[in-house]
């Protein structure tokens, strides 16, 4: 089978790209810019979500569509919209004319609270226009995703080897290894239309309860090699604060920015239970702490610790 992916490049994206590769699934994949490396089993579509001619070839023949591009981050918020609500409706259209399915679409959990961030309401907003498609979507809200190559969570790796990792106000979090949402996303093409078609699925590493801030802290404080860490429960004036401190000398590559705030500062974003996926289509295989362990591992290897 060939199944289109958007965002092939990213963190995620580029973990499909193996696991395709290792069950021996095509790919036709966009990219704005085609890597020079060159991947097997994958042929390249330069364009992005707004370019409608390489949408169209992107989903031309294709068994079924992944989508994982969109924008996790911006100085101007209405880019979320442009990107995460405009960008989805037009592969929309694309897959609809070429008469794909499934249509996967990865979201986030924080589409749970739209009200909490710009991003968190671009991510709701496109799970509406999925639902009122007309094709065969599954949604995915992943939870903090983290594993080789991620730039997001790695920031919490470097702190806590210095023995200091700042944490939002209390709360909990569910987490996911991204090569266990990858198996999940190929997996979610070729599942039987009663296990998954037409509903939304929140993943996790099996964690019953989630991770409270602390308890991830510490876990990754041991994933580093330290025993013990100080991770003190900062208040939403001081992340709000910071972000206002980030904006100033980072500008526009700024991280830690108003709007992350706005959802940092929420006390659950546990995966539920009733969102959780058939075991028989899907598992988690990778237990937080391992994951964890073999995520600090690679960044040693990689140079980054």
């Amino acid at each position: 089978m060939t199944v289109a992916i958007t965002g092939s490049t990213g963190f995620v994206g580029r973990a499909v790209l193996d696991i395709a590769a290792s069950q021996g699934v095509r790919v036709r994949a966009l990219a704005r810019r085609v890597p020079e490396e060159d991947i097997a089993g994958v042929e390249w579509i330069e364009g992005d979500l707004a370019n409608r001619d390489a949408l169209s070839r992107l989903v031309d023949g294709a068994d079924a569509v992944i989508h994982i591009a969109g924008l996790t981050n911006t100085h101007d918020l209405t880019q979320f919209d442009t990107v995460n609500v405009l960008g989805t409706q037009t592969l929309l259209e694309a897959t609809r004319a070429a008469g794909v399915k499934p249509f996967v679409f990865v979201s986030s959990l924080s589409a749970r609270e739209p009200k909490l961030s710009a991003y968190g309401a671009s991510k709701a907003k496109a799970e509406t226009v999925v639902e009122a498609s007309g094709l065969d979507w599954i949604i995915v809200r992943p939870p903090a995703v983290y594993g080789p190559r991620d730039t997001e969570m790695f920031e919490l790796f470097r702190t806590a080897r210095s023995g200091f990792v700042p944490l939002p106000p209390r709360g909990a979090t569910s987490i996911i290894h991204v090569e266990d949402l990858a198996r999940l996303l190929v997996a979610l093409t070729t599942a039987k239309p009663g296990d998954a078609r037409h509903r939304l699925f929140e993943p996790d590493d099996g964690r019953e309860g989630g991770w409270s801030h602390k308890e991830l802290a510490h876990a990754i404080g041991l994933a580093v090699g330290r025993t013990s860490v100080f991770a003190p429960n900062l208040p939403a004036s001081v992340l709000r604060a910071g972000a206002a401190i980030d904006g100033l000398v980072r500008r526009k590559k700024a991280k830690l920015t108003a709007d992350r705030v706005g959802y940092m500062i929420h006390p659950n974003w546990v995966a539920r239970f009733d969102r959780r996926v058939p075991v028989h289509v899907w598992q988690p295989e990778i237990e937080g702490l391992d994951g964890l362990a073999r995520t600090a591992q690679w960044y040693r290897e990689a140079g980054w610790l």
